[in-house]
């Protein structure tokens, strides 16, 4: 199976993810393979079908991908979709980071809540005939005030994730923990578990 993405941390977190299931993961720079995808589609899993093809095209076999995004509340669920690109293209993480709780400076708590959401698409080529097929996973939590931990990417520092034992952020979470519960965790063992179905079938 290869990843469509060359994202550090996209990839390790795929690998946990898929490689315990029994699947070899190869990226497209493995493979060298350089492809662009315009990430223009109106929803989370146009982006990730429009990823998942290009790169099935390319390799010539089975490819994931993801969109996903952090929808905050008080931003009218803003970034969502633009979560990579929010800010423009002269900021890394921690740059979005900030410009995210400059955005909520004087926000309450209670009002910073705020959401995962990731959809994975499985595609295949396309002499294949087989449509691709997407899974989405949600992960609920609020938005800090202060970046918090050292683990995750992008805004996992200020994350602070519903449902797990003190208040943590995303980056203070073990990669078992973050797994267990993240969006991403939760879309890609939907799409594990509907590949083994249909090698059952």
């Amino acid at each position: 199976m290869v990843l469509a993405t060359n994202n550090p941390g996209k990839v390790r977190e795929f690998r946990r993810l898929v490689e315990p299931a029994g699947w070899e993961v190869v990226t497209p720079r493995e493979l060298g393979l350089a492809f662009e995808v315009d990430e223009d589609g109106a929803s989370y899993a146009e982006n990730a079908v429009k990823k998942a093809q290009a790169c099935a095209d390319a390799a010539g076999m089975l490819a994931l991908a993801d969109d996903s995004g952090i929808e905050v509340d008080a931003l009218d669920g803003g970034p969502g979709m633009y979560s990579a690109r929010f800010g423009g293209p002269g900021l890394d993480d921690a740059g979005r980071t900030r410009l995210l709780l400059e955005r909520l400076a004087g926000v309450p708590p209670e009002r910073r809540t705020a959401r995962y959401r990731a959809v994975v698409a499985l595609a295949w080529p396309a002499a294949e005939g087989r449509a691709p097929v997407t899974f989405e996973g949600v992960e609920e939590g609020r938005i800090g005030t202060e970046p918090r931990g050292e683990r995750g990417f992008g805004y996992d520092p200020v994350f602070l994730v519903d449902g797990v034992d003190g208040e943590r952020t995303q980056a203070e979470l073990s990669d078992e923990e973050k797994d267990a519960v993240s969006h991403r965790g939760k879309a890609v063992r939907a799409a594990l578990a509907w590949l083994e179905a249909e090698a059952d079938g």
